[in-house]
């Protein structure tokens, strides 16, 4: 029989054993250190097998509510887990963590957000080994954003490398972390330490600080303290490295084919420095690296590249985390049934996002009953995971309060800061004869076109109509027209008759590449003669193929945060304070570099 005493409330007695071996002359750090660690031992040991394997697993669960959930989210939880609930996920699986996501219904609101935390702490506490919850989310801020309005809003990785600020990026992270923790979730899978060497990465760019390593390491480290510092486990992502790829992991398998010496010199520097600076988890990425796995499974499934660069050559002792396992990058050569397994056979600790939670859960209690993996190794893995949990203080308390969520999440000096970092992001490529700033007496009537995404936290706003609103509400007589990311023939007619009696036109750009019909928008409103501005709202890189561009900025991302800011910035209400933290290569000879690293104007210049 196991003993279900050696339970939360056992580790909590921990003190008392602390205090006896300070009486034996320990140092009391040691001491605590060494009874909470063997509490944790003994908490493993209580634990059947099935809660062993639960503890390794971070599904998704639908709904507002972690009991009462809507009847869609009820009706999706009994098809994907076989359960009404998210409590009841719980209770049937053991589980260890959970990810939050805005499409399963889990952010609505920071108050929600707090109160579905602590119902689903309340389940895990309910259940006999009562052990926390880590809650988690993709948070990274920019184009990567779960959580919105009211909560503080942030520039992505990039941004912040244009700004290159260490202390900038430490703010942001902390600031991020507070936030986070004040509605419950306590690791954020941020930030992403990829460098991105390759202009056409179709998953990575933005998200990445830049193309230069030392850069990226820096800035890297900067955000896991800020982070770290909130009491938010950072979990940097994603290694090896995924900074030089032009496959999408969600959809494909992508191979590296840098050389050990391009590995060490490129992708591993950043890696490094989280661990220096003691980051909490790190995130495994679905490739193949060959130089340091020549049977080419996906790093996810590398032995070699988890427990033998990862932690015995860079010697990570932390929590390692799979990307989602419902990527086609890792289910592509082996299948789900045996991808949890391989992972943990690899050496990682947490298997998130199981495409099939009931078949991940079983082919891993499987593989322990019939000696494939040994408890023992998945021991080690719940180990850190305690370690971890203990370290958040979840075991002491796992609950946030609603007047904390009110004091801490969207704050008056939160926002203050974020706009400041915004402007400090955006960066001037081009301005020919000092057409920037715009004078809103001079040059009040604009016209803003162009790409126009969602926002990345809300499918009512869009880019285009908030830049144009931004600058009405500076004193500008502004007419918005969205043309899209492929604008038709007759879409850039009516652009360009708009066009007439303008001061100057505003054009967003996205993802522009050699065959986009937004070289022929920019090109033919150029053509009229009014004063073109483009604002790349994604990748800096489509200034190179668009041409008569008399002025031109990078933002980053296409939020609202970098929407007021770009505005901001045309009206002279603040200074373009960013540099490129990636080189832009010509259109016509990508060997060579139109704008280099470090690239930025201001209006002094």
């Amino acid at each position: 029989m196991r003993n279900r005493s050696l339970s939360r409330r056992s580790l909590l007695a921990a003190t008392t054993v602390t205090a006896a071996a300070v009486a034996s002359g320990v140092a009391p750090a040691v001491a605590d250190g060494r009874a909470r660690e063997d509490r944790l031992k003994q908490l493993i040991s209580g634990m059947s097998l099935e809660e062993k394997v639960g503890q390794v697993f971070v599904p998704f669960v639908c709904g507002a509510s972690a009991t009462e959930p809507s009847p869609e989210a009820v009706e999706a939880n009994l098809a994907i887990l076989g359960v009404r609930t998210g409590a009841e996920a719980i209770a049937k699986y053991h589980l260890g963590g959970i990810i939050y996501f805005v499409w399963s219904g889990n952010l609505q609101r920071p108050q929600q957000i707090a109160d579905l935390s602590n119902g689903l702490q309340r389940a895990a506490l309910g259940t006999p080994g009562q052990v926390p919850l880590l809650i988690s989310v993709d948070q990274e801020h920019g184009s990567v954003t779960r959580i919105g309005t009211p909560a503080t809003l942030l520039p992505g990785a990039m941004g912040l490398g244009a700004v290159g600020s260490t202390d900038t990026a430490r703010t942001a992270g902390h600031i991020a972390g507070v936030e986070l923790a004040a509605m419950g979730i306590r690791q954020n899978y941020a930030p992403v330490a990829d460098v991105n060497v390759n202009p056409a990465n179709p998953i990575i760019n933005v998200r990445s600080f830049g193309s230069e390593p030392g850069e990226a390491a820096r800035l890297t480290a900067a955000q896991v303290r800020g982070y770290q510092r909130a009491g938010v486990a950072a979990c940097v992502k994603h290694f090896p490295g995924h900074g030089d790829t032009a496959v999408d992991s969600h959809t494909d398998l992508p191979v590296i084919t840098h050389t050990r010496e391009e590995w060490e010199r490129l992708d591993a520097p950043p890696f490094r420095a989280a661990i220096a600076a003691g980051v909490d988890s790190i995130m495994t990425a679905h490739l193949q690296v060959h130089a340091l796995d020549p049977s080419d499974d996906p790093a996810t499934l590398s032995h070699p590249i988890i427990t033998g660069v990862l932690r015995e050559e860079l010697g990570y002792d932390g929590v390692i985390v799979t990307d989602a396992l419902n990527m086609k990058g890792v289910m592509t050569k082996y299948g789900e049934e045996r991808v949890p397994v391989l992972a943990l056979k690899a050496g990682v600790d947490q298997l998130l996002y199981p495409n099939n939670m009931a078949l991940a859960w079983n082919a891993v209690l499987a593989a322990v009953k019939s000696g494939e993996l040994t408890e023992a190794r998945l021991e080690e893995s719940i180990l850190r995971i305690l370690r971890l949990k203990d370290k958040l203080g979840l075991f002491d308390d796992p609950y946030v309060s609603p007047a904390e969520v009110d004091r801490k999440v969207g704050t008056r000096k939160h926002l203050a800061t974020a706009d400041h970092i915004a402007e400090r992001a955006t960066t001037l490529l081009v301005n020919k004869g000092e057409l920037l700033p715009l004078s809103k007496r001079r040059q009040k009537n604009l016209l803003v076109v162009g790409a126009n995404p969602k926002f990345p936290t809300s499918d009512k706003h869009t880019s285009v109509p908030a830049l144009a609103d931004a600058l009405t509400g500076l004193g500008f007589l502004t007419t918005a027209l969205p043309t899209g990311e492929s604008p038709t023939t007759a879409q850039i007619d009516a652009a360009v008759a708009a066009a007439a009696g303008k001061n100057a036109i505003v054009v967003l750009t996205r993802n522009v590449g050699a065959a986009s019909a937004q070289r022929t928008l920019v090109r033919k409103l150029a053509a009229t003669g009014v004063p073109v501005i483009t604002v790349a709202i994604r990748n800096p890189y489509d200034i190179a193929q668009l041409s008569g561009v008399r002025a031109a900025l990078a933002s980053y991302c296409w939020g609202d945060v970098e929407m007021r800011a770009v505005a901001r910035v045309i009206a002279g209400r603040a200074e373009p304070g960013g540099e490129l933290p990636v080189p832009v290569q010509r259109a016509d000879d990508p060997t060579k570099v139109l704008f280099p690293v470090g690239h930025g104007l201001s209006y002094d210049d």
